[in-house]
This record gives C-alpha cells, structure tokens and sequence, in this order.
C-alpha cells in the first residue's frame, strides 16, 4: 500500500478516509518514500478484519486523502506477537527508507507469562535500537487484563509510561492503543477483545493527527 507527504495539511481527522485511493505499486521510487512500519500483534495484524479494515491500513488512506502520497504504511503485526517475539524480529523489518516505527505491542504479555519488568525492557530495548538508527518512534501503550489483578494492571500501565519518560522528549506517546475502543461491544469483534471495522477506524482516527506531526516534523532527505 501507499500513501504520501503534503504540506499545510489542516488538524481535521479525515471521517472517510477508507475511500481515498494510495498510488499504484512502483508509482514512486523507494528513495522517494517515507515508510511507516506498525510493529504489532493481531490488533495490529487485523484479526478478523479484511486487509482495508485494519488500522494500518485506515491510515494509509487517511493519509493519501489529506495528499500525503509519499508516505507508505508497512504492517508488520503478527498474531500472538510479545514484546519478547517483536524484539527478535525487528531488526529484519527495517529497510533504508524506515523513518518511523509505531511500537503497539504488550496484549499478549500477560498471557503469555511476561512479567512486567520483561515487558519494560523489551520495549526499550526495541526503542533504544531504534533510536540509534535515526528512526522516530511512536509506543502505543496497553492495557492488561482485568482477572490479573490490580496491582498487575497498575505495574502493567506505569511499564509504558516508564518508557515514555525514560525517552522523553525522543518519542511520542500514546498512552493506550484501544483508547475509545476497548470495553465498548459496538465497536468490537464477538470476542470482546479486536477491534470491528469500526473500531479499527476509530484507532486509526486516534493515530493519525500525532503520526500525521512526526511526518511534517521529518527532515527532508538529501535530493539522490
């Protein structure tokens, strides 16, 4: 998919974004793009969804309708994805023209018996490899389960904002990825858990505007 860069664009969400149409394949030169890789779990990967459903792929759209046709969302979820997992395979997702990475990982954590101190330090330590690549980064963060605990759920949200502060002012934050999605059946699958195609909007509505900021804040790369 594609999607791409424009300048002066307004601070409105686009409503209908699944109805812009990305350039074809092979219309821009990889040097001319700026890719956005979502590195993910199944919320990410579109579970249930068809591929023009996902969040990803909502926002490609949103960005092609606001002009933004250099822009190109890469969506690297991967059902039954852990921080753990990620980790070992994010260096093979990063290609040359990379320039930001959403990190939206931490939902299957707990279910796969991470701790929350290994859920800290696998997120930085994709962050800091990041970083050291020159390459902006977006942490989505997560909500455990409520049947964990209190005390679980307290130490499971401070993990996220314990990386936000520790890379402050270096990244950009979103404190929950399913903020305005997760608890609400209208907006969710039969399981509770992914989001429907309505949902999917809604997060990538919640997305855009800060993603939309990281692309304009970009250095424009040197003419080849």
């Amino acid at each position: 998919m594609a999607a791409s860069i424009g300048c002066g664009a307004s601070n409105a969400v686009p409503e209908q974004s699944a109805a812009a149409t990305p350039p074809e394949p092979g219309q821009l030169a990889e040097s001319q793009k700026t890719v956005i890789t979502i590195l993910g779990d199944s919320l990410t990967a579109g579970l249930g969804l068809t591929v023009a459903e996902s969040y990803p792929s909502r926002l490609q759209a949103m960005f092609a309708q606001e002009g933004y046709r250099e822009v190109e969302i890469t969506n690297a979820g991967e059902s039954g994805d852990t921080t753990a997992t990620a980790l070992r395979r994010v260096e093979a997702l990063i290609a040359p023209n990379v320039r930001i990475v959403v990190v939206a990982l931490g939902g299957n954590d707990a279910l796969r018996g991470l701790s929350v101190k290994e859920t800290r330090q696998n997120i930085e330590a994709i962050v800091s490899g990041l970083l050291a690549r020159n390459i902006r980064v977006m942490v989505a963060g997560m909500e455990s389960p409520t049947n964990l605990g209190e005390d679980y759920q307290r130490g499971f949200r401070d993990a996220f904002a314990q990386v936000a502060a520790e890379f402050r002012p270096r990244i950009t934050f979103v404190p929950f990825l399913l903020e305005g999605v997760a608890a609400i059946p209208e907006l969710n699958q039969a399981d509770g858990i992914h989001p429907n195609a309505q949902g999917a909007l809604v997060i990538a509505q919640h997305l855009y505007p800060l993603l939309r900021a990281m692309v304009d804040q970009l250095p424009v790369a040197p003419a080849s």
